[in-house]
């Protein structure tokens, strides 16, 4: 019999799948490692939805997304960002990783370098390598806040980079960037010819400041925004997400759509074009609910005395425990004092010491989650 696949057998695993599968089989865990919304789908996007299945759209929809959504897209994308979008610059994609993943086929080839962060979303790693790219990461330094810098950058261009991702509001360190450093870093590539992949799917999860697309910045079509329903309308099941570029580049996505998926689910575009003109108040609140979170998770470090990272933006806490196994102390607080924590080493080698907790819990889980991890470091 053949050999399977070397590339997808070589494949690094994401842990935070790993410390999920371990609390599946274990019952009373405090589960504070899922990057998924506190809340169900607001009702009247569901009904949305259910309205679309009684009429009937069940069929196919064009690789690139209905043409209503795409329309509704640009014109939000138009009013918040000061863009002059159309339609022929969305298109539509399963989820936010689908956008991410079309985005990095379309701008590569095999053997080209994708310029990641360290730490950053896992996730990007797996994506690249399945496209037979090169990952090259560079460093986020915790005394620059973590934000990028020009000069980490610059350290790892070679001849082959083409492609850099950046991710604003960060999961997994709820970072949000300043508008002169979204500025920087598309000059930046405009200077070294990159292509930018810029996620953005965090974009209404802002605690403090506010939120500035590199799209703005963009004046060559060099930027592939990804954006998403997921996280904004708690929308994670129903898998919608867009990329949004210049024509070219959203032309060859919605080619690469044809081959991996066809198209989004018809019924999952009209709940999210009714989640995009409907009341935006759900949006408010989920935030404001994840801000509250935020103040209690950091009352109870401080508490401890325990350092971290305070995020200004996505639902994420990043709490040093100063850890020389990051991926070991989250299986013993799971195993042995019943809490599920994403360890911070499967973001990167610069996530070693650290652990991320989802500020997208209930509060009463945030609470004892946290004083259990707060006992264990203290003892």
């Amino acid at each position: 019999m053949p050999d399977l696949s070397q590339l997808a057998s070589g494949l690094k695993r994401s842990g935070i799948r790993v410390i999920m599968d371990l609390a599946m089989g274990m019952t009373d865990i405090v589960r504070l490692e899922v990057g998924e919304p506190l809340f169900s789908t607001p009702e009247h996007i569901v009904q949305a939805g259910c309205t679309a299945l009684q009429e009937g759209f069940t069929k196919y929809t064009p690789n690139a997304g209905i043409l209503s959504l795409r329309e509704v897209i640009a014109r939000r994308l138009n009013l918040d960002y000061g863009l002059n979008l159309s339609a022929d610059n969305i298109v539509i994609t399963v989820g936010g990783v689908g956008a991410v993943s079309s985005a990095v086929r379309a701008l590569t080839d095999i053997g080209d370098e994708v310029l990641i962060s360290d730490p950053c979303w896992p996730n990007y790693e797996m994506i690249i390598a399945c496209a037979g790219g090169v990952p090259k990461r560079y460093q986020l330094d915790p005394e620059q806040g973590f934000l990028p810098t020009l000069a980490n950058i610059e350290k790892v261009l070679t001849p082959k980079s083409k492609v850099l991702i950046i991710n604003t509001p960060s999961n997994p360190l709820g970072i949000v960037y300043p508008e002169k450093v979204m500025r920087e870093l598309v000059e930046f590539a405009r200077q070294h010819d990159l292509f930018i992949i810029s996620d953005e799917v965090y974009e209404k999860i802002i605690f403090e400041g506010q939120h500035t697309s590199a799209l703005s910045f963009d004046r060559d079509g060099r930027v592939v925004g990804v954006f998403s329903f997921s996280k904004t309308y708690a929308m994670t099941g129903w898998r919608v997400g867009y990329a949004v570029a210049a024509a070219p580049v959203a032309d060859l996505i919605t080619k690469l759509q044809e081959a991996y998926v066809s198209c989004t689910p018809g019924v999952a575009q009209k709940a999210a074009e009714a989640a995009l003109t409907g009341s935006q108040d759900c949006v408010a609140m989920m935030r404001d609910t994840y801000k509250a979170n935020r103040r209690l998770a950091l009352e109870i470090l401080d508490r401890y005395g325990i350092s971290y990272l305070n995020p200004q933006g996505a639902f994420y806490l990043w709490i040093d425990v100063n850890s020389p196994d990051s991926t070991a102390f989250a299986k013993e607080l799971l195993v042995k004092h019943k809490v599920a924590v994403a360890p911070g080493d499967t973001f990167g080698p610069a996530g070693e010491r650290y652990i991320r907790v989802s500020l997208a819990s209930p509060q009463a889980a945030i609470e004892e989650g946290l004083e259990r991890i707060g006992r264990l470091i203290r003892k």
